[in-house]
């Protein structure tokens, strides 16, 4: 036996006199009508189930019925075209902004995205400097400033400067980066 079968026509479904006269989306309900004029509304979400009695037929569905109108589309106007659906105050429903609307969430998500990113990549990231020992000075490199330079300004020794900062590149010394200097009486020596 097929899929279609007489019994789910609404002839057989349906009491003596009863014809379906519409469906509301927005609720998924199908209205029926009978033969005295009574409006009936079905369980939501269901084609055929218990029909409960209702004061007056939703706006967005047509009072009069033909027997060949589709009931799933929506009543067209004498223009040919059709309403729009209407909100639980009866007024129309008009999306301000169209799709840019829909889609805002959507374009704040790419730039979260990309500020992310570039924040994360393209940024150079920040380390916090190792504070120098307590027997030392920091010392933030300028321009042209040499090892040499700093131990003598400091009256330190080339020796107790690399020892105190074994990390540092004295042929790659860059502007704004930190160095610890010793102290002039500080003694300092290599452990091993």
């Amino acid at each position: 036996m097929g899929r279609w079968t007489q019994y789910d026509e609404d002839d057989y479904r349906l009491p003596e006199g009863m014809k379906r006269v519409g469906y509301d989306a927005d609720s998924g309900r199908y209205y029926f009508r009978d033969s005295e004029g009574l409006v009936y509304k079905g369980p939501e979400g269901s084609e055929f189930g218990e029909l409960t009695l209702v004061s007056e037929i939703p706006s967005s569905i047509p009072q009069e019925v033909d027997e060949d109108s589709d009931l799933e589309a929506a009543p067209a106007g004498t223009d040919g075209y059709r309403i729009l659906a209407l909100d639980e105050h009866g007024t129309r429903y008009n999306p301000r902004g169209g799709a840019y609307r829909t889609l805002f969430p959507f374009f704040l998500i790419i730039a979260v995205v990309l500020l992310l990113v570039w924040r994360l990549v393209l940024l150079p990231t920040r380390v916090a400097p190792v504070p120098c020992p307590s027997t030392t000075i920091s010392y933030i490199v300028r321009p042209g400033d040499t090892c040499w330079d700093i131990a003598n300004d400091h009256n330190s020794s080339l020796d107790k400067l690399l020892i105190v900062n074994p990390k540092v590149d004295c042929d790659k010394l860059m502007p704004g980066e930190r160095v610890c200097v010793p102290d002039e009486g500080m003694s300092i020596s290599v452990r091993f």
